[in-house]
């Protein structure tokens, strides 16, 4: 069943992908600095800090997230990875956006041909419900459907309980 969620546009667009899930905030330059520096095409995340994110390609995914952290480079990060093709498909935030993250993505779609939706203030709930492998769709209006992937059963759960089971982050 879909999940459906409405937040505030930051940056319009309509787009579909499968969703890559940060339960912790986004350094931008830690992140996206392999795909920078390197050349790697995929974005594969490189902030070891970010167990979620770790290791994983961002380019061409719904990054679902809380918020931004780190410097005042963030902004410009995003402009970066967006003018080398390799930025997210979308931002979705459940929290609001942070001023510089809002500059990167709004610059990313005025100063490139390649907008990058962003939504935020979708709310803890969004964060919840959304897994790594779900599909996404961003609407123009800010609405933001959930379509939950397969899932493997845990041991000793039933089917059932293993499609509804969510990880929860350790405090």
């Amino acid at each position: 069943m879909a999940k459906v969620f409405h937040g505030r546009v930051v940056v319009p667009g309509s787009v579909r992908a499968e969703a890559l899930v940060s339960h912790g905030g986004l350094n931008t330059l830690a992140s996206f600095q392999k795909a920078l520096m390197f050349g790697d095409k995929r974005a594969t995340c490189s902030d070891q800090n970010n167990p979620d994110l770790y290791g994983k390609p961002m380019a061409g995914r719904a990054l679902c997230l809380p918020q931004t952290i780190g410097s005042t480079t963030g902004g410009m990060v995003l402009f970066c990875a967006t003018k080398m093709g390799r930025q997210p498909a979308c931002l979705l935030f459940s929290k609001p956006i942070d001023s510089l993250a809002a500059a990167g993505a709004i610059l990313s779609g005025v100063w490139t041909d390649a907008p990058m939706p962003t939504i935020d203030n979708l709310g803890d709930e969004f964060l919840a419900a959304v897994a790594t492998g779900d599909t996404v769709t961003v609407e123009q209006d800010g609405t933001v459907t959930i379509e939950q992937a397969q899932r493997e059963p845990q041991r000793g759960m039933t089917a059932q309980q293993g499609a509804s089971a969510r990880p929860t982050l350790a405090r």
